[in-house]
């Protein structure tokens, strides 16, 4: 039987495709590139050097003042609790129940384990041998301005890490709301309790 031209196409276009499906061998020779593809591009990669620049550095410095889109803090009470030496004295972030409710899970994740859920400083850590951290009922800290306390958390203090990288601002305003609340519950009165809410309590 005779092969025609047409018939062997096929059968050569599929010995092509093996073979070149069989880049994955251990070679001496260099690589046979058919076609160029994503391997080779016409960039510069970011510790290259660049003969260009006077410096022979390829990445360059951002002009003063450059700030990342999106990202521009302009409300320093906001982004920062205010200045170290002057911290804003209440909470910028609205008082809702959704907040609190925010601030008390934020809360138990990163803060109980040494202040406790109540906040009185005796948490699972300070149970196993960590030097216990002051109560949220002293006098210190029952007066201490909110920025004080988001910049407590943001940047640490004596024994107390700093969680500005694992707390977006937003939570750390509600850790500050739930702090508040929990100082405030410890010399609530009758007075502070809505009319809708007194019923229940007798």
């Amino acid at each position: 039987m005779k092969l025609t031209i047409r018939a062997l196409v096929p059968a050569a276009l599929i010995g092509t495709a093996l073979l070149l499906g069989c880049r994955g061998q251990v070679s001496r020779e260099p690589p046979m590139w058919i076609k160029h593809g994503m391997e080779f591009q016409p960039k510069y990669l970011a510790f290259q050097e660049n003969g260009f620049f006077a410096d022979g550095r390829n990445m360059r410095t951002p002009p003063a003042g450059t700030v990342a889109q999106g990202l521009l803090k302009e409300d320093d009470g906001f982004w920062r609790g205010g200045d170290s030496a002057h911290p804003i004295a209440k909470n910028p972030v609205p008082i809702t129940d959704s907040l609190l409710h925010r601030g008390q899970e934020r809360f138990d994740i990163y803060c109980a384990p040494c202040h406790g859920r109540t906040g009185v400083g005796n948490g699972m850590v300070v149970q196993r041998g960590f030097m216990p951290p002051p109560s949220y009922f002293d006098p210190r800290l029952m007066t201490m301005p909110d920025g004080q306390i988001f910049q407590t958390i943001s940047n640490g203090v004596r024994n107390m890490p700093s969680y500005g990288k694992q707390i977006p601002e937003a939570d750390r305003w509600a850790i500050v709301a739930y702090v508040r609340a929990l100082q405030r519950s410890q010399s609530a009165t009758m007075a502070d309790v809505p009319d809708s809410a007194k019923a229940n309590l007798r």
